[in-house]
């Protein structure tokens, strides 16, 4: 059995730090800013030969409302969830009450836990524990999670009553990765609730709720899936705290380190710029693509028609992207979307062979061939797969930088309607063969050069000549 260790305490006591340095990631969002972390973030820690499961939570006092109620739920799933829970405090500040109620709340839990004294840095162990001690929880431990002090040894006293012989590492990051991507408050988070059945994330009707990507490992129908919730990306002018673009970034990292993108638009508000940007670097990524329309629910007919029209227009440059209707608060069309999932999925990674695609480049050259350059026509030889996710197709030839950009669009189109590939995009790279005689000159022998300049003599006496006679007559 893996232990699993909660990091629980009040805002900004530096458990996304202490988070980062047991999973020895990058993977929690971390500033001096409080109540940052909003969502449970599950990360694995090794000691040795020994793993351990580690959850990130949200900063908690007891006196929540509104936002920071649903934040502190979370937190307190987390320490439900998890074998020992570590209740992080801050030795800068000294004892608070909100520490005390940590301490009540865990104990009518009756949920072991440990007391870790953080930022000890500058301040000294004893000077920074000694408010801490009329907690009455036996031992503390005191540590500095900036600068990895004291970490190993406390992580070693806590797993100590745990078996330190454990099964075969398995893989965290299996199964599609899907990450839901798309504007603040356009239901992002209800949608990943929705797709796993629970409350899982953090949702509030306000904008930027989410700010840190959280993945979300979970099995369904005998598939494993890895969910990604990303936090809400505005345009940048109206970008101004430091912690919102920290979480752009997270969210475009996101995007590459997914399979497939679920693009979510909130369906009472249109296409707008910043969802077509959104869409571009789902593009430029070369991921899988799913558009999804939430908010569908409540509204009239006509709506529905102007809504339809709409992306008809503004997205028929991804018209190979299947587009879902759906209501992520009730549940209308959200199964659906596990069937453009896989669709994307399997067109992305699809194996294709060299032959297949070769003939496939010459019945598309012979129904309509390259146009002519410079009075020469672009001749392409032969294709083979040069990658996946997207699929990416290499053609070899000659002259190939002459192509035109509408051609290789044409090659695109019809590559992905001959291999019915949906939901992703392909890349056409073509690759000119090499002239083995470029850059080498052919010596002449003495004859030969005796023989052009006797040439050359003869050309300049009968140009002039010419010249002779005209002036003559």
């Amino acid at each position: 059995m893996i232990p699993v260790i909660a990091l629980v305490g009040r805002p900004n006591v530096g458990k996304s730090t202490l988070f980062n340095q047991l999973t020895k990631s990058r993977d929690a969002l971390v500033a001096d800013y409080s109540g940052l972390t909003r969502d449970r973030k599950y990360g694995e820690g090794r000691l040795g030969e020994q793993r351990f499961m580690v959850i990130d939570t949200g900063g908690i006092t007891g006196e929540e409302q509104g936002i920071d109620a649903a934040m502190a739920a979370q937190s307190l799933a987390a320490i439900d969830e998890a074998d020992v829970v570590l209740l992080m405090v801050d030795g800068r500040s000294g004892l608070q009450v909100g520490d005390q109620s940590l301490v009540r709340l865990l104990r009518e839990r009756s949920k072991p836990f440990e007391l870790v004294v953080n930022k000890i840095d500058g301040v000294g162990e004893d000077v920074a524990a000694s408010d801490f001690h009329s907690l009455g929880v036996g031992a503390l431990h005191t540590i500095a999670a900036t600068h990895n002090r004291g970490i190993r040894s406390m992580i070693t006293e806590v797993l100590e009553p745990f078996d330190a012989e454990t099964p075969e590492p398995m893989e965290l990051d299996s199964g599609i990765r899907v990450a839901i991507v798309g504007r603040p408050n356009v239901g992002k988070s209800t949608l990943v609730n929705r797709l796993l059945g629970e409350e899982r994330v953090v949702v509030f009707d306000q904008p930027g709720t989410t700010r840190d990507s959280v993945f979300i490992e979970f099995e369904r129908h005998g598939h494993a899936y890895t969910l990604i919730d990303t936090a809400g990306v505005r345009r940048r002018k109206n970008v101004k705290e430091t912690v919102e673009k920290f979480s752009i970034v997270k969210t475009l990292k996101a995007i590459d380190q997914a399979n497939v993108v679920i693009l979510l638009m909130d369906a009472r508000e249109g296409v707008v710029e910043q969802d077509l940007h959104l869409l571009g670097q789902c593009i430029e990524a070369g991921r899988g693509l799913v558009v999804a329309i939430n908010k569908w629910d409540g509204m009239d007919a006509d709506e529905r028609d102007r809504v339809k029209v709409e992306l008809q227009r503004r997205l028929l440059f991804v018209d190979y992207a299947d587009i879902h209707f759906i209501s992520a608060l009730h549940g209308t069309g959200v199964g659906h979307l596990y069937e453009s999932i896989h669709g994307a999925y399997e067109s992305a990674t699809r194996k294709l062979t060299t032959p297949r695609l070769t003939k496939l480049l010459e019945d598309i050259i012979s129904s309509h061939p390259p146009p002519m350059v410079s009075g020469r026509r672009v001749k392409l030889r032969y294709a083979h797969m040069g990658g996946h996710n997207p699929p990416r197709i290499v053609i070899h030839g000659n002259s190939t930088e002459n192509l035109p950009q509408s051609y290789v669009r044409y090659l695109e189109n019809s590559f992905r309607r001959e291999l019915e590939l949906s939901g992703t995009p392909i890349r056409i790279e073509l690759r000119t063969g090499e002239n083995p005689y470029a850059g080498r000159r052919n010596k002449l022998t003495e004859r030969q050069v005796q023989r052009r300049r006797r040439m050359v003599s003869h050309i300049k006496k009968s140009e002039k000549k010419r010249k002779s006679k005209k002036t003559q007559s």
